[in-house]
């Protein structure tokens, strides 16, 4: 299999780092993720990630906390999934960097734009933890954000949710399962593949969107090979 990206953005949610536990990391799940992460990079693909918080802290399902307050706390959650991986990464002798959009010097690299570029290019992963570092704005955001600025050639969007459908599986057994669709029926829809900010910033800036399921962490190679899994979004 041959690599069809130079360079790519992983946007792996919180949720799917926590496994069939729900809540918390399953770290059978971080090696997996890890160990196919290490097959791209073994093709000469440059890889970047962004990370969910979900898994232990959703600021804006909160409605007795402030809002800003609440999301500063979901952009921690991001940080320790960020470690977690970089650790499991680490595991498969990767080298790694995480970056983080507010400062926290001992822990991470601040988030410069050059220097994330500059990892790329020498083969290592970076890892962009705390989301845009604004409250109000999802790692979704984050996720689209990061890739414009980075060059990334796709979003690879590893779900839950195994593709694209025309309503909720979980709620609607005869959903319909979307192969490929635009930016702006994504939107006139309201599909909730992204938010709509993330989705409008891939859109004006022509970034491709690939959906599909983390359950199978195999699907990162296959969507770098092109294989016709999950929903591409363009």
């Amino acid at each position: 299999m041959k690599p069809i990206y130079k360079r790519v953005l992983v946007k792996v949610s919180g949720e799917a780092l926590a496994g069939s536990k729900k809540t918390g990391l399953d770290h059978e799940t971080i090696d997996n993720i890890s160990r196919n992460i290490k097959t791209l990079t073994d093709m000469g693909v440059e890889v970047a990630i962004v990370v969910g918080g979900g898994n232990f802290w959703r600021g804006a399902r909160n409605t007795h906390m402030d809002r800003t307050r609440s999301d500063h706390m979901g952009m921690l959650a991001t940080v320790m999934n960020s470690l977690a991986l970089a650790d499991g990464l680490e595991e498969h002798g990767l080298i790694v960097r995480v970056q983080t959009a507010i400062e926290m010097r001992q822990i991470a690299e601040p988030y410069i734009r050059n220097k994330a570029d500059r990892h790329l290019e020498k083969g290592r992963v970076v890892i962009f933890g705390c989301g845009t570092g604004n409250p109000f704005f999802t790692t979704d955001t984050a996720a689209a954000l990061r890739a414009v600025e980075i060059g990334a050639d796709v979003i690879l969007l590893a779900k839950n949710v195994d593709a694209v459908y025309d309503s909720d599986p979980k709620v609607n057994p005869d959903a319909k399962k979307i192969d490929k669709i635009s930016y702006i029926d994504v939107l006139n829809q309201g599909l909730g593949v992204m938010d709509t900010t993330a989705t409008s910033l891939c859109m004006d800036n022509k970034i491709a969107i690939h959906v599909f399921g983390i359950n199978e962490p195999e699907n990162l190679v296959k969507a770098v090979c092109g294989e016709k899994i999950g929903t591409i979004i363009n």
